[in-house]
């Protein structure tokens, strides 16, 4: 397995989209020909795996989408995953109302969320100690500075949202199947995300969990374009002025966007999925984290 250097991947950022087209394809067809066709798409209804589903039909029609129904999905991804053709639909064995109960609310980002829950549930003063101030080797899984107040937060924090939600469904699929995944996640998305692309390239298939990332050097302007280029058809959520599709009340990033933010024009369009918000307790999370869910006067 030879390892991706940073620059190897900023210079393969900068190809051509039809050039990224052709190197994605042929990742996926690799990863058919590997798995003798038992594949399968990681379909959310978003704007990246829609552009991914369509390149893998174009060389396999009969490849199945997979679509994790957590509950928590805008009703206009529900409406447009409908209009797909062969997508199977699984569900996660707790709601997401449960997962917070139980473990958390997902705040700031994956990584803060983990580092503050293991924080709040050891006993370890020297793990204790380095949550806060870092390992001898790095600062990865410290709490930054900006979030150490959260540790004495009135609720419970967790990451484990996502792996309950999606991956633990996704994960149920695959092993009953015996396909393998191909998904639409980009490198530039996370600092996670692009570690794994320059530890294992687009095709991971020597790990315990193999999976195909084929658009893992692709950019959010790559995706509409190939969108525009391929008049694909799209959520019309993204036509709302939502730039993610992920689960409605994930806080993960919510701090850093401009405002109307999610949660503002959540109040505004769907008051009542703000008050189910508010009725769980979910403001109460937003007050602590200095985001704001107030409207007045803002442009809609």
């Amino acid at each position: 397995m030879n390892k991706i250097s940073s620059d190897q991947l900023k210079i393969r950022q900068a190809y051509p989209l039809d050039l990224k087209v052709q190197l994605s394809a042929n990742r996926i067809r690799q990863w058919y020909q590997h798995f003798n066709g038992q594949v399968y798409v990681s379909f959310s209804g978003g704007k990246d795996s829609t552009v991914l589903l369509d390149l893998v039909r174009r060389q396999y029609p009969e490849v199945p989408a997979v679509f994790v129904n957590t509950g928590q999905e805008y009703s206009e991804i529900i409406r447009f995953v409908k209009s797909v053709d062969n997508v199977i639909w699984v569900k996660p064995k707790m709601t997401f109302w449960e997962v917070v109960d139980k473990y958390g609310w997902p705040v700031v980002s994956k990584e803060q969320s983990c580092a503050i829950s293991r924080y709040r549930n050891t006993k370890d003063p020297v793990q204790k100690y380095r949550r806060l101030n870092g390992w001898p080797n790095g600062k990865k899984g410290m709490i930054s500075k900006k979030w150490q107040y959260l540790i004495d937060a009135p609720f419970k924090i967790s990451d484990k949202c996502c792996d309950i939600l999606k991956k633990e469904p996704m994960d149920r699929y695959a092993k009953e199947s015996g396909r393998r995944p191909i998904s639409g996640i980009m490198s530039n998305e996370s600092r996670q995300r692009q570690m794994g692309y320059l530890k294992y390239g687009c095709n991971a298939f020597g790990v315990k969990k193999p999976m195909s990332k084929p658009l893992s050097f692709w950019t959010e302007d790559d995706i509409w374009g190939e969108i525009k280029k391929g008049n694909l058809p799209y959520s019309d959520i993204y036509n709302k002025g939502e730039l993610r599709t992920g689960c409605k009340y994930c806080m993960f990033g919510c701090h850093m966007e401009e405002e109307p933010n999610r949660f503002q024009r959540m109040r505004k369009r769907t008051p009542g999925q703000f008050e189910n918000l508010r009725r769980h307790g979910g403001c109460d999370v937003l007050d602590v984290l200095r985001v704001s869910y107030e409207t007045p006067k803002l442009l809609f």
